[in-house]
């Protein structure tokens, strides 16, 4: 057990040099042991269900006490289902296609050398989240599956749930030869542990941050270490005029009503002043209890839509608020997703191909989708299995972080005795 006396630069120290010892382990261990030791930790959380879930229910007390929103509240909950989702999705990153030692290019240089790249893992990844705790068992299958060791920080609010995962993923782990210290988790909610986390670059080569604004902003500024940031899902849905309307009613309800507190919702949808169908669009988000939060036009078409404020086209409410502006035309909408947007997920709901293709093109996204639901924002629907995260950046991986995102490449050079003149 670790000795919560020391300072959270020592127990970091300590976590770190025992991640970096284990990850030299996992990095050398054959894919199948690899996958078996995720199937028998999947098992594991199925097995232990009824233990997480009163862990949780514990968490979703002290939640509640706390004040903690809906839409974070079902963030943390979990049940028989989502456990069960939870370890399916374990067991999915198994079966997925190893990309450790996959060649990315060959090429022989004129003097004889053949130089490949080659795909190994990055080593130790530090993760640092928040109210989700499926992301315990998430982070640590795909990490794991990539080579690497992993250090989870998760949030206070979870920190049961997370606990009981993470003891029924080491379980899995240990039965299958690999060493426990391949998946640790930080044993205090010390926030001065994040700090230290975030400074030890001799241990970690990664941090990814899952979380809030200013989760993500604290990382950004302190990190010593290299960030792949999950940032705010600011996603819109824009209806053109040659939408046609049961589609577009559809797919907007979806995308913002299907789970609210999810990253891939629909925060503002954006409707072309020459699709006809927009009272009716406005009507049904109402009816199905979502608050409305719209321009001038938007509010004429019902009185019980709220006018919106300047800072609704740049809030992300994960709950059932949506803001409504009508724009002209396709420029109008990408400029305003330009502006306002945060480079997650960004919809067209068309039936004219040259406009979806010339949004699908302008669209600085790191998702941009035709006629679809933005909640498809997730690794799994991309058949990727669990995700680390959505990167909104533009460095090393972008989108639904998985697999081949947590690995990075290294030159292997063969040659017939070449010395360089």
């Amino acid at each position: 057990m670790n000795d919560l006396t020391q300072t959270p630069e020592m127990l970091i120290a300590m976590l770190g040099a025992r991640a970096r010892n284990a990850s030299a382990v996992i990095a050398q261990a054959s894919d199948a042991q690899k996958a078996d030791a995720l199937r028998r930790a999947a098992q594991a959380l199925r097995d232990q269900a009824p233990a997480i879930i009163a862990a949780n229910a514990r968490d979703m007390e002290n939640a509640a006490a706390n004040g903690l929103s809906p839409a974070m509240l079902d963030r943390l909950k979990l049940d028989e289902e989502r456990i069960a989702g939870a370890a399916a999705g374990v067991e999915q990153v198994a079966s997925l296609a190893n990309p450790l030692g996959s060649v990315i290019d060959t090429v022989v240089r004129p003097n004889g050398l053949e130089l490949s790249r080659i795909r190994v893992p990055l080593g130790v990844i530090g993760i640092i989240y928040e109210s989700r705790p499926n992301v315990t068992a998430d982070a640590a299958a795909l990490c794991l599956r990539a080579g690497n060791a992993v250090i989870l920080r998760g949030g206070s609010e979870a920190k049961e749930s997370n606990r009981a995962i993470h003891a029924a993923m080491v379980e899995g782990i240990v039965a299958a030869g690999l060493p426990a210290d391949v998946v640790q988790l930080v044993p205090t909610t010390d926030r001065a542990a994040v700090g230290a986390l975030l400074k030890a670059s001799e241990f970690v080569d990664l941090i990814v941050p899952r979380g809030g604004k200013s989760l993500v902003a604290r990382v950004q500024e302190e990190a010593r270490v290299p960030v792949l940031a999950h940032l705010d899902g600011i996603n819109h849905s824009y209806v053109d005029g040659a939408a046609d309307p049961a589609m577009a009613q559809s797919l907007v309800v979806n995308a913002k009503m299907r789970r609210t507190g999810i990253c891939g919702s629909t925060e503002t949808v954006l409707i072309d002043r020459a699709y006809g169908a927009a009272p009716a669009l406005v009507q049904a988000l109402l009816d199905a209890k979502c608050e409305v939060r719209g321009d001038e036009a938007v509010q004429a078409m019902d009185n019980r839509v709220v006018a919106a404020a300047d800072e609704d086209w740049d809030t992300e409410y994960l709950d059932a608020i949506v803001s409504i502006r009508l724009v002209d035309g396709v420029d109008e909408a990408i400029a305003h997703i330009a502006a306002h947007a945060s480079h997650h997920t960004d919809a067209i709901i068309t039936e004219d191909a040259t406009k979806a293709e010339h949004f699908l093109n302008a669209v600085d996204s790191a998702i941009v989708m035709w006629n679809a639901s933005t909640q498809f924002a997730d690794g799994g629907e991309f058949g990727l299995g669990a995700e680390i995260g959505i990167s909104t950046g533009r460095l090393h991986a972008r989108g639904p972080v998985a697999l081949e995102g947590l690995t990075t490449y290294k030159w292997i050079v063969r040659g017939t005795g070449q010395t360089r003149p």
